[in-house]
Order: C-alpha cells, then structure tokens, then sequence
C-alpha cells in the first residue's frame, strides 16, 4: 500500500535554489542601500529659516531712521546673533576706500558721514548659510571609497549696516538665494587609495 508523504516534509526535502539567492545578493550589492548614506548639514545657527526671511528681516532696517536699540529689536544684534560681525572704523575704511585711487567724494554720502566721525563710526557685518550634504550613488561604492557622489544645497545671505554713532546711515544686502552644487570623487583603489597616496609621498621624501 502506497504511503502518502506529508506535503511539509516534501516541500522540506527539496533543495534551495542557491544560484537565485546568490542573484539577489548580487542585486542588493549592485545596487546599495541608498537610505545609508550620510548626510549632514552645516551653518551657524540662526532664526532665519530661509533666503527670503533674512532679506524681509533686513528690510525693515531703514538708513537716516533705524537706531541700534531698533536693530536689536530686529535681531540684529552681535551680542546674540552669531551670525554678525562688528566692523571698526579701520575696517570700513578697508572695505570703501581700498586704494588712495579711491576717492572719498564717490561714496556714499552715509559712508562718507561715518568715516568723518572715526570712531563713532562702526558697522555691522551679516553673513549667514545653511548647507545640506547629501551623498547619492550605490552605498557599496560609497562605503568602500571607490566612488562619492554628494548633492549640495542651501541659501546664503549676506549684509552690512554701517552706523554712525547710534544711528543707521548705510545698507547693502547680497547673497545666494539658491545654492545647487555637487561633488564627485572617484578613487580606483578604493579603501586603499589613502594608503598608496601616503606610501607615495613617503617614498619620493
């Protein structure tokens, strides 16, 4: 009498297809783990969210009207704004007047009205970024140092207030409202490279 054999032991005793086993690691090994990759963002820590908040911010300050208990206000302010850097008189000669070809009638009258009370004369210098890293590509190549692939982006804004005494008489404002770029690097050696770069430079020493 023929023996029926449970379906669980037959389906057991079949053997494992190790060539599509070893297909789908080659896939996952090609194609990497893109969701590993590092990123990283980098600038100095400011109230603004964006390119446009900064320059809506800056806007409000008005030459011959704004005081610096009203930049203050306004959040611009070096005390608590990392992003701001003090300027003497010196540093504003430097900045409008480079050379003696430069004459001081062509500035600004606000400038010019600074200048006049030297040490009453200070400015305040903006600068603030935010960067994005992100590293794209097959995680694999990137984890071994065979190939990087990194995508920037950000804004940056930049501006400058010059005071004569307590008051505002100067503005300018400038910067990047977009920033894209990317960043490539390829190293046929991989996780090696570093070390046959350094065994080079020792040798040629």
């Amino acid at each position: 009498m023929m023996t029926l054999q449970p379906l669980f032991l037959r389906w057991r005793c079949k053997p494992i297809n190790l060539r599509w086993f070893g297909s789908c690691g080659l896939i996952l090994l090609l194609t990497g783990c893109v969701a590993l990759l590092p990123r990283s963002e980098s600038g100095a820590k400011s109230k603004w969210a964006n390119f446009d908040t900064a320059k809506d911010n800056f806007n409000r300050v008005t030459p011959y009207e704004t005081n610096k208990a009203q930049l203050t206000a306004l959040g611009l302010d070096p005390i608590t704004n990392p992003n701001i850097t003090i300027l003497n008189y010196s540093d504003v000669i430097r900045r409008f007047i480079p050379s003696s070809a430069v004459s001081a009638e062509n500035l600004d009258r606000g400038i010019s009205e600074c200048i006049a009370v030297k040490n009453d004369c200070t400015a305040y210098e903006i600068d603030v970024k935010s960067l994005s890293k992100k590293r794209a590509g097959n995680f694999w190549l990137d984890a071994l140092n065979f190939k990087r692939h990194t995508d920037i982006t950000g804004w940056r804004f930049t501006g400058l207030i010059v005071m004569k005494g307590e008051q505002v008489v100067y503005k300018l404002w400038g910067g990047q409202p977009s920033i894209e770029e990317t960043e490539s690097t390829r190293n046929p050696l991989g996780p090696f490279q570093g070390f046959t770069e350094s065994a080079t430079r020792a040798l040629v020493q």
